[in-house]
Formats: structure tokens, C-alpha cells, sequence
């Protein structure tokens, strides 16, 4: 697979990564040892340099599972990968019987500090690639966590940082501090709405990792209103988009990614995934699947044009769609 520069860090990283969340969280029962490293070393194998995880992937019985399962595994090709983990959030303790929880945010010093070496612990490794900060914490500056970060490198527990659902402000006033390798904001043909960030991105030289690509997984064309999903386990049980009505109401966009996918000769997952490649984004889908894995890798092949990335935006611009999933709700 072909590798990418994540704007001017000097970060280069694979065209797509393998975002690690669905491995142990969110998407049903966290799956074994044994299920994960065949599906990081399947990704290795096609090329994948790049994966993400968080702190806080897990489950109620293993909160940081995630963290901990790619600590057992990556030790023999440590030096091959970028690792990228997040700081700075936890979820609020309710037991509703729902999959999703509001998020708290603490991103003071002495948490990022506590944070990291936990990381590097479960990890299994003695640096960091990219540090996100996980959600923005309106508690704290963000001159006052980019001062953490500018230490962390000075010390090599991180070699980059950046931000997940970075704003224009935030970023500015962060990035004057400590530059920002990357922001991680979440990005698909039904979630558009950080597209004003893209000038501002590029006139400081910050790269886009764009999470929930294919909509939480909706764009794949492997769902219908017979889906169904565990809601004590899979947040998809409460995202608008999977609700029966949303499907008619997103007929025209399925239209749109199937006929490109003809055109191309391609899935309509790797058409979702082409079209950010195609935009010097970095996607990181999340699958169980090896199959998954050679078939999205494979939308790091297809071309397309700046004409034809204008023709698809206009399309979308005029569509009518359902409502998609934001994010889990922060906590007050």
C-alpha cells in the first residue's frame, strides 16, 4: 500500500489505517487475543503501517482492553507501525443498559501525565508515534496541553500529538504552542461538517485522519432495515442512521456511491474510502473482517480526478439524507 505524509510532521503513514475501536468496543462483544492479532498481522501484511487506538476502548469488565490486546502483539513489528492512541476522556458511569455513555473530559497536566505512562505500559513500547487528545476539555487551554505535549516530545514518551474533533480556534492557539501533527475529526459522505477546517489545515501544514469513514459502517452496502444490533453492546442500536426510515430517506446517496462503484469497478466501501484518499485524507475504517481489510486496502488504488471529487461533492451538497451519528454526548 502506498504511504502518505501527514501534512508537514514529517509523519508518513500508510494511505488508509485500521482504526483498532471495533477490536474490544462499541461494535459487540470485544473479541480474544487470538481473533486480534490475526487481524492486525492480516493488516500488516496488506500494507497497513498505520492503526489507532484510545485509552478508553474496552469494555465495563476491561476498560482498556484494546490498548492492553495490541500490547501483546505488537512487540515483533513495533518498529514497522505508527501507534496511535488517544488521552483525555472516561465514560460517565450509568448502567441504562445501552451501549453508549456520555463522555467526561480531563485533559488538566497531571491527568495527560498519569494518561501516558499507563499507555506506554499497556502498550508494551517506549514511545508513542501520535498522541491524540481525545475530545477538547473546555476546562482546560489549549495552550496548557500543548505545553504538556511540547514536554512529552522533549522527553520522547510521544514523537507527535494532535486532536480528535479539533475546531478552528482550538487548533490555532494549540498549534501556535506545539505543532500539531494531525487532527482526527470524523468525515464521510454523510458527515461533512469539518470541511471549513480544510484551508486552515493546509495553510498550517496539519494532517486529516478521518474516523467513521463509511458512517459507522453504513456505506459499505452490507446493512438493510433487517440489521439489527445489540444495544447493550453495539452503539449502531442507536444511530439514526441504521433506523428503518433511514434507509429510504438515503436512497439517492446509495445510488450515488453504487454507481461510482461500477464506474470504478470497485465496492461501494472502497468508493467511500477513494473519495477522501483522493483528497490527501487519511481514513481509518475499523473491521473484524480480513476480508474487510483486502477490500479496503484496495481503495487506495483507485484515482480520482479533481473534476470528478467536485461532481461528487455537488451531488452530496444537494441530497437529501438522514440524520447520522455525532458522537457519544459530553458530559456537563
Amino acid at each position: 500500500m502506498k504511504k502518505v505524509a501527514l501534512g508537514n510532521s514529517g509523519l508518513e503513514v500508510s494511505a488508509l489505517g485500521l482504526g483498532c475501536m471495533g477490536l474490544s468496543h462499541a461494535y459487540g462483544k470485544a473479541m480474544n487475543l487470538t481473533e486480534i492479532r490475526e487481524v492486525i498481522m492480516a493488516a500488516v501484511d496488506l500494507g497497513y503501517t498505520f492503526f489507532d487506538t484510545a485509552e478508553v476502548y474496552g469494555s465495563e469488565h476491561d476498560p482498556h482492553h484494546n490498548e492492553r490486546m495490541l500490547g501483546e502483539i505488537i512487540g515483533p513489528i513495533r518498529d514497522k507501525i505508527v501507534l496511535a492512541t488517544k488521552f483525555g476522556v472516561h465514560f460517565e458511569d450509568t448502567d441504562d443498559g445501552n451501549a453508549t455513555h456520555p463522555l467526561i473530559t480531563d485533559s488538566s497536566p497531571e491527568t495527560i501525565r498519569r494518561s501516558v505512562e499507563d499507555s506506554l505500559r499497556r502498550l508494551q513500547t517506549d514511545r508513542i508515534d501520535l498522541y491524540y487528545q481525545h475530545r477538547i476539555d473546555p476546562k482546560v487551554e489549549p495552550e496548557v496541553v500543548a505545553e504538556v505535549m511540547a514536554d512529552l516530545i522533549r522527553e520522547g514518551k510521544i514523537l507527535h500529538w494532535g486532536i480528535s474533533e479539533a475546531n478552528e480556534d482550538y487548533l490555532r492557539c494549540a498549534h501556535a504552542v506545539c505543532p500539531v501533527a494531525a487532527i482526527e475529526n470524523r468525515y464521510s459522505m454523510m458527515a461533512r461538517w469539518h470541511e471549513a477546517l480544510f484551508p486552515v489545515l493546509e495553510e498550517l501544514g496539519v494532517g486529516f485522519v478521518a474516523f467513521s469513514p463509511m458512517a459507522n459502517g453504513l456505506l459499505t452496502g452490507c446493512y438493510n432495515t433487517q440489521s439489527h444490533f445489540d444495544r447493550k453492546t453495539d452503539f449502531r442500536a442507536a444511530m439514526p442512521q441504521y433506523s428503518e426510515e433511514s434507509f429510504a430517506k438515503n436512497q439517492a446517496l446509495f445510488d450515488l456511491i453504487n454507481g461510482l462503484a461500477a464506474k470504478h469497478q470497485a465496492t461501494p466501501a472502497q468508493i467511500s474510502l477513494a473519495w477522501m484518499i483522493n483528497k490527501g485524507i487519511v481514513p481509518i475504517p475499523g473491521t473484524r473482517k480480513i476480508s474487510r481489510l483486502e477490500e479496503n486496502a484496495g481503495a487506495a488504488k483507485i484515482e480520482m480526478s479533481a473534476e470528478e471529487l467536485k461532481r461528487i461533492d455537488t451531488a452530496l451538497d444537494g441530497m437529501e439524507m438522514s440524520a447520522v451519528f455525532g458522537g457519544s454526548k459530553i458530559s456537563k
